[in-house]
């Protein structure tokens, strides 16, 4: 089952089930709690929307597809795929490339917060960020676990850990701005419940260029990661108030090479079959602030 929530015009944010119509048909439900939604508390209200793609479930007018949930807390794994061990020791410019040998065979799994009540994070459909002061911007294809209470696994969703990987390629310290700036976190288009986590998840990655070109495609497959889902999430809680409703982003086995650079006019669309496609166009991360804040510049 795949959860959506999407908005209508003078109403609050409504979820809904895909599916339960049809194949694009996403049927209202009548709860508007999440974590009770993900457990099963739930009935349908009789209205039903029909997607206008079964995979980015895109919805037509005048309703709007959301980011399936505004997480409390959003928190990422790093190198927990050897391609994202080898690309990270590539891209470091200092003497500190065996921290990424030594993090991806060690016990303890890297973890670090990403964002916090989803003040950078969009949903289908929304602009992505690329940093100014960064020249190497990528996304980072990964599956993203819903949490509950205690860190129990409750669904599985699409993320794009966007990240500026030449600031953090100049000092691993740098690693918070590499990874939090306005749009650097992408979530959606569904939440799906009760997977078969002993299944591996195909992951597949596609940057299109502002003339529709084909910049970069590339596939894995959560098999290929060196730590289990029960193993990351048994870390992050560990003497951590991690809130319900919480995403874990699993890490990413995809990465473009060195010429290959997010930048705004292209878009990113990722697709992980039994979820559906997240499709988000790229922009400048200074025009994504709020207000005046945009007009903003470090002197």
């Amino acid at each position: 089952m795949r959860i959506v929530r999407f908005r209508a015009p003078g109403e609050p944010p409504r979820f809904g089930v895909v599916g339960a119509q049809g194949p694009t048909g996403v049927s209202e439900l009548d709860q508007a709690d999440l974590l009770d939604v993900l457990r099963g508390d739930h009935a349908l209200t009789g209205r039903t929307i029909e997607a206008i793609d079964s995979e980015t479930l895109e919805l037509p007018p005048p309703f709007k597809l959301l980011a399936p949930l505004d997480a409390p807390e959003t928190w990422a794994a790093g190198v927990t795929y050897e391609r994202s061990r080898d690309a990270r020791v590539d891209e470091s410019r200092v003497e500190a490339r065996d921290v990424y040998s030594l993090v991806y065979d060690a016990d303890r799994p890297e973890l670090f917060l990403k964002d916090a009540v989803a003040r950078r994070t969009v949903g289908p459909g929304a602009t992505i960020g690329v940093r100014s002061d960064a020249e190497w911007t990528v996304p980072e294809a990964e599956l993203a676990l819903v949490l509950g209470e205690g860190g129990e696994l409750l669904g599985a969703t699409i993320g794009n850990d966007v990240t500026a990987r030449d600031v953090e390629g100049a000092n691993p310290l740098y690693l918070p701005q590499a990874k939090l700036f306005a749009g650097a976190c992408a979530l959606g288009p569904a939440i799906l419940v009760q997977p078969d986590w002993s299944d591996p998840f195909e992951i597949e990655l596609l940057i299109i260029g502002a003339d529709g070109g084909v910049v970069f495609e590339a596939r894995t497959s959560t098999a290929k990661m060196r730590r289990s889902f029960d193993e990351l999430v048994a870390w992050l809680v560990r003497d951590n108030p991690v809130p319900a409703g919480s995403v874990l982003l699993t890490g990413t086995g995809l990465v473009p090479p060195d010429d290959v650079a997010l930048a705004p006019g292209q878009q990113v669309e990722i697709r992980i079959p039994a979820i559906g496609k997240l499709v988000n166009p790229v922009g400048a991360a200074a025009d994504l602030l709020p207000g005046e804040r945009s007009k903003t510049h470090v002197r």
